[in-house]
């Protein structure tokens, strides 16, 4: 009787394993690359390209695909997340200038957004 509450309980345990990440959402405020950062090493160790879809965040395992939404006017872009940062307070990711343009961030510089992983 006891082999089976075991095995029950371990199959548990193990599925809590099988996803390595959980989706999930953030709110916050994004910014972008200076143009100076194209053509540097990424945190991964890719060569950074502002004409490439990609972004910053400071913990979302590398190769994440995150929606990225624009709060002031609900366009969107999806993004791979290929680098750390950004690294000051209150901002959660740092876009490529392509992926600022498609959500009209590249005017204001900052904006509100939400990130979907």
């Amino acid at each position: 009787m006891r082999k089976p509450f075991v095995f029950l309980v371990l199959l548990i345990i193990s599925a809590g394993f099988t996803s390595c990440f959980r989706k999930g959402s953030e709110s916050g405020v994004a910014s972008y690359y200076a143009d100076k950062y194209d053509g540097r090493k990424t945190s991964n160790g890719e060569i950074f390209r502002q004409r490439k879809l990609t972004a910053a965040h400071k913990t979302l395992p590398f190769g994440t695909k995150v929606k990225v939404t624009n709060l002031s006017n609900g366009q969107s872009v999806k993004v791979r997340i290929n680098d750390r940062g950004p690294f000051i307070q209150g901002r959660i990711i740092d876009l490529s200038k392509k992926a600022a343009k498609k959500i009209d961030l590249v005017n204001t510089g900052v904006t509100k957004v939400t990130i979907r992983y």
